[in-house]
């Protein structure tokens, strides 16, 4: 078997730091959203729209994840991978140039269908060159690079925001170096034989065993647990500001400091992976519960960041159990189908999330009053979570 052939550590890694892009996408911008609004602000529904540019590629990589899993079970994952990286660097850095607000709309619509390639065939070829526990490790690892990649994008967005809103932009560019990674340490994945490099994609079309029942369950408990997962990605620095901290560096540092949560989280997932599901989910709906309760309840920078931390273990806990749960059970044949349904699933959550939080503010009393409302709405999902266990323990009993 040749060397090439054999996953490396390299291997991984170029796999894992594409799903940075995914968190470069939101994260890197939030602390300059209230200098995007500041721009733009004198648009009708400048409060809906703006937030949108951080989060529009979100509805495409919703809309287009199905289909990108879709080419990638049909034409092969590799080179379809690596033409989207170039593609995210070019319409990634656009808005540096652009000044029409409509023509930026347009290039985060862009990055929002790369993203989408990216993350589906990324997460794809994870699974084609991993089984079991390693395979569970690897995809729990792709969810410690995001979050501690949001801990250095956050603070650095700040930074850069000081010289200008359009400054963040730039660092869409270092899509051009996971290209390099990809191109030199992997290939296309093989059906079959490791020994031959899959030089003719292999055409899969059919649905035959695509497992539809356990999927619609998964995708379900992924869109609710995305709208929790990004609430304070997208708003600590907004909830910040309102607590007097008014520097987009140190909103942004600050934010990232509660984020430290998320890789913490994915560490205490890994001690646990072996756990049923649903005790899983109970414990990560609890955190998140409790999270917002004390976020909502803040009266200062100091308790807010306690709270968010809370609220981020919980969150970097449950990716990873979303993840890994939606990849054991698919075959080769719709692997990257079922990783593009997931990653859409995950996206309409983050989409839906600035406006959730919007209407939940305008009917709860401000953005603090929406984490209430958030709070509650954590909490049903625990009660779910832990009745699901309790069954399952009857059962068992019983069995």
């Amino acid at each position: 078997m040749s060397a090439r052939h054999h996953p490396t550590v390299m291997t991984g890694i170029s796999l894992l730091l594409p799903i940075t892009l995914s968190t470069m996408a939101i994260v890197l911008l939030a602390p300059v959203l209230p200098r995007m609004l500041d721009e733009f602000g004198k648009m009708a529904n400048a409060d809906y729209l703006v937030p949108l540019l951080l989060t529009v590629q979100a509805a495409c990589i919703t809309v287009f994840s199905p289909f990108a899993g879709m080419l990638g079970d049909y034409f092969g994952r590799r080179r379809l991978l690596l033409w989207a990286f170039l593609a995210y660097a070019v319409v990634g850095v656009a808005p540096v140039f652009l000044h029409d607000f409509w023509a930026i709309m347009a290039s985060r619509v862009g990055v929002g269908i790369a993203e989408a390639l990216i993350m589906v065939l990324s997460t794809t070829m994870i699974g084609d060159y991993y089984d079991g526990a390693a395979r569970d490790r690897w995809l729990a690892g792709q969810t410690a690079f995001a979050s501690t990649s949001a801990l250095l994008l956050m603070p650095l967005g700040g930074f850069l925001g000081r010289y200008g809103w359009r400054m963040p932009f730039w660092v869409y560019g270092s899509a051009v170096v996971m290209f390099a990674l990809v191109w030199l340490f992997t290939w296309e994945p093989a059906e079959t034989d490791p020994d031959e490099e899959a030089d003719h994609a292999p055409h899969h079309a059919s649905w035959a065993g695509f497992p539809w029942g356990r999927m619609a369950g998964i995708i379900g408990i992924t869109v609710y647990g995305s709208v929790l997962f990004y609430t304070l990605q997208i708003f600590a620095p907004l909830g910040l500001k309102q607590l007097g901290t008014t520097d987009s560096f140190w909103g942004g540092l600050l934010a990232a400091l509660a984020s430290v949560g998320v890789p913490l989280g994915t560490f205490v997932y890994s001690a646990f992976r072996g756990a049923p599901t649903s005790r899983l989910l109970f414990a990560e709906f609890a955190l998140l519960t409790i999270g917002f309760w004390m976020m909502s309840r803040a009266a200062t920078p100091t308790a807010f960041l306690l709270g968010g931390f809370t609220n981020q273990l919980g969150a970097g806990m449950l990716l990873p159990t979303l993840l890994v749960w939606t990849m054991k059970g698919l075959s080769f044949e719709v692997r990257s189908r079922g990783a593009g349904m997931w990653n859409g699933a995950f996206s309409i959550g983050q989409f839906l999330c600035p406006i959730v939080v919007t209407l939940s503010s305008a009917h709860g009393a401000g953005l603090f009053g929406a984490f209430g409302v958030l709070s509650l709405g954590a909490g049903a999902g625990a009660v779910c979570a832990g009745g699901a266990m309790l069954t399952a323990r009857r059962a068992a009993a019983h069995g």
